[in-house]
């Protein structure tokens, strides 16, 4: 069946939206091994971008959220815990790079 979604509030459409968004913060949480400036660097959003426009959603519905609670969310642990655990140091390629895509 090729059923095509019409509608933007579609209650389907945004099941298949919230579907898609927790597989890829599911995938994320995974992918300790990629780091958000690989991310920027590739895709021009990382976990914290992520987070923000999260924490953003919920501002906008008058649900009061840190940016800690969020990136908690996104990382599925505290922020600074996975920072101690996953993240490496950025290189000068990568930082270069950065730049460039800023």
């Amino acid at each position: 069946m090729n059923k095509t979604i019409k509608k933007k509030n579609n209650p389907e459409e945004i099941e298949f939206q919230a579907a898609a968004f927790r597989r890829l913060v599911s995938h994320l949480r995974n992918r300790t091994d990629v780091q958000n400036i690989d991310l920027m660097n590739i895709a021009g959003f990382c976990r914290n971008c992520l987070s923000g426009w999260y924490q953003d959603a919920a501002n906008a519905k008058e649900i009061s959220m840190s940016q800690e609670e969020a990136r908690e969310i996104i990382y599925g642990i505290p922020y600074s815990e996975w920072k101690k655990k996953y993240q490496t140091e950025n290189n000068l390629n990568q930082q270069s790079q950065l730049k460039k895509n800023l």
